[in-house]
């Protein structure tokens, strides 16, 4: 499967801009997808995934409560809504399907076999 993240860009702290990660010539409704970030320097860090029916989601501690993972499988499609951004989310956000995509979703890297390209969030403060 062939993911593609967007919806990144310059944002103002505390803005709220929406990830999306979508598929082409395949769907996703077989998949947990995960979401993913990663800073200059630091390690990938795993911030919400979802099952492949969306009753199973998981929220990292430095997201809880500010980023909403959701998905619409009729669009081929998983959403990241990230609110009251700071500038340490500064990163490059990633999407990640694991084909075991019932139960309750992987919170590890390891888990995902297919990863998009990435899309870039900067925060300015």
């Amino acid at each position: 499967v062939q993911l593609q993240a967007s919806g990144g860009g310059l944002v103002q702290a505390g803005g709220s801009p929406r990830l999306s990660c979508a598929t082409s010539g395949s769907t996703l409704d077989y998949y947990a997808i995960g979401w993913f970030r990663q800073a200059p320097g630091k390690e990938r860090e795993g911030l919400s995934c979802i099952s492949n029916s969306g009753d199973n989601t998981v929220y990292a501690d430095s997201v809880k409560g500010r980023f909403t993972i959701s998905r619409d499988n009729a669009k081929n499609t998983v959403y990241l809504q990230m609110n009251s951004l700071k500038p340490e989310d500064t990163a490059v956000y990633y999407c990640g399907a694991d084909p075991r995509g019932g139960g309750w979703p992987a919170r590890t890297a390891l888990a995902y076999a297919y990863w998009g390209q990435g899309t870039l969030v900067t925060v300015s403060s």
